[in-house]
């Protein structure tokens, strides 16, 4: 049965790691949901995180032919029941001053926080799960969202173990 996974990448900040990653995925065609890509602790380490959906046998080939690329460290399956997965949603919402209380007051129940206020909108930021950026925007809706952009999932395993020795 085809679920979302979770693929942790660390590997040496090169040049065009990112382009040779994704180019194994379009080769084999199969979409990326999320993918995003920052520092790590360790200099010249950076991690990639994808989201994808398939099946188990899919992903587990699909980690052993990351492994394969010379600048890929290491490649980790994350559990979803001990990872901690966030996104950024901003979301520039209709808003004057017959609603604009309401919807502030919508924002503040998702911890999610103003960024800017217009004479006929507001801009919201907020960071969470993909399931908790759903149900703010499904709560916004009704007032018209007049953009709207996501950024990709970002994710860490729980608990004291590190996915890489902090020093190399």
């Amino acid at each position: 049965m085809s679920q979302v996974h979770t693929l942790s990448i660390l590997c040496e900040d090169v040049d065009g790691i990112i382009s040779r990653i994704s180019g194994m995925f379009t080769r084999r065609a199969f979409s990326i949901l999320s993918i995003s890509s920052g520092r790590t602790e360790v200099e010249g380490v950076n991690r990639i995180t994808i989201v994808l959906e398939g099946e188990d046998q899919v992903i587990e080939q699909i980690t052993k032919q990351l492994n394969k690329l010379i600048p890929v460290l290491k490649v980790s399956r994350q559990d979803p029941d001990t990872t901690v997965a966030r996104g950024l949603l901003m979301v520039k919402v209709s808003a004057d001053a017959t609603n604009r209380t309401q919807v502030v007051e919508s924002a503040k129940l998702f911890r999610a926080h103003v960024v800017d206020v217009g004479a006929e909108s507001v801009i919201i930021e907020a960071t969470g799960s993909p399931s908790k950026l759903q149900a703010l925007l499904d709560i916004l809706e009704p007032f018209g969202i007049r953009e709207l952009v996501e950024s990709s999932i970002t994710a860490m395993s729980r608990g004291p173990k590190a996915m890489y020795p902090a020093k190399l």
